[in-house]
């Protein structure tokens, strides 16, 4: 690896009679800035000639300094009119940033999945095209998820349901797997977990209800004056084959609260997993054994 180093030249003394030189030479106007370096090396100072409309020399600038001071007298300066420039500074901003000890910089040349997908390809669009469309292909099932649910609407039918006591049956179309399961569980109890907090109360929709063509606004003192709502318990999820049952206790007579679980059911039928049917309520289902108790049997529970 190539490393660019600074070194250090001390420049002598330039005397006004030598820039008035300079001044004949270059044809720039008579303005000088004195200039001093500080730093851990000899200090040098050296007056910079500044001016617009400068031509470019081709010769080189320190031999001809040297020249023109030899034949000038000297002068004295004063250091008053000197200015101070860290030449660590200096050194610092332009030398070239290498990562410290323990830092990672970014490597792309030894990225596998540039490389897998690159390969020698850089100079041929088309086939570096071809590997991506190949890469695309390969994992398509993993970009792309196809829905496992069922085309058939979920059907919803209640029998003698009660808000604070009464059975919620879900009949798939085939045994759901641990996957499925734990989906639905988790849909469960994120719904009982709204509920407890209030979160369906059809007496307070003010937004949903406001319409869409001003700027919406919440009333905070209605809000919170109407009647709360809650979800007083809920039991385990119970799986007989492909049957599963949950007990509730939701204590008002809240439909909203079941609005939003069939929703969420619904989708979940028609992405992941097919279900027939929702029954809500009843003590007994058709295809629901209450002495099946082993897990042998097919019969599982499972934590809302």
């Amino acid at each position: 690896m190539n490393v660019l180093q600074f070194t250090t030249t001390q420049l002598p003394l330039i005397s006004s009679s030598t820039f008035a030189q300079l001044n004949h030479i270059n044809s720039c106007p008579n303005v000088y800035t004195s200039i001093k370096f500080n730093s851990s090396r000899n200090p040098c100072k050296y007056l910079v000639k500044a001016g617009e409309n400068r031509r470019t020399k081709s010769t080189d600038l320190l031999t001809q300094i040297r020249e023109l001071e030899a034949e000038g007298e000297e002068e004295d300066h004063d250091d008053n009119d000197l200015v101070d420039i860290d030449w660590d500074k200096v050194e610092d901003e332009f030398s070239p940033k290498v990562p410290l000890a323990g830092e990672e910089g970014m490597n792309y040349d030894k990225d596998p999945e540039f490389a897998e997908i690159l390969g020698d390809s850089l100079d041929n669009p088309a086939k570096a095209r071809s590997r991506i469309e190949e890469r695309m292909k390969n994992k398509r099932d993993k970009i792309l998820q196809r829905k496992t649910g069922s085309a058939t609407p979920m059907s919803v039918t209640f029998n003698k349901f009660e808000f604070n006591n009464s059975y919620i049956w879900i009949e798939f179309y085939h045994a759901p797997s641990d996957k499925d399961i734990r989906m639905i569980c988790d849909t469960i109890r994120s719904w009982h977990v709204i509920g407890r907090l209030g979160g369906c109360n059809s007496m307070n929709m003010q937004l949903s209800q406001s319409t869409t063509d001003k700027r919406p606004s919440y009333d905070d003192i209605l809000g919170a004056n109407i009647e709360p709502t809650t979800f007083y318990n809920i039991s385990d999820l119970e799986i007989q084959d492909n049957v599963a049952r949950i007990w509730v206790d939701i204590g008002t007579s809240e439909g909203l609260l079941l609005d939003i679980l069939i929703n969420a059911m619904t989708q979940i039928s028609s992405d992941h997993v097919g279900i027939k049917q929702m029954v809500f309520g009843g003590s007994e289902y058709e295809n629901w054994s209450p002495n099946l108790t082993s897990e042998d049997q097919g019969y599982s529970v499972h934590k809302i």
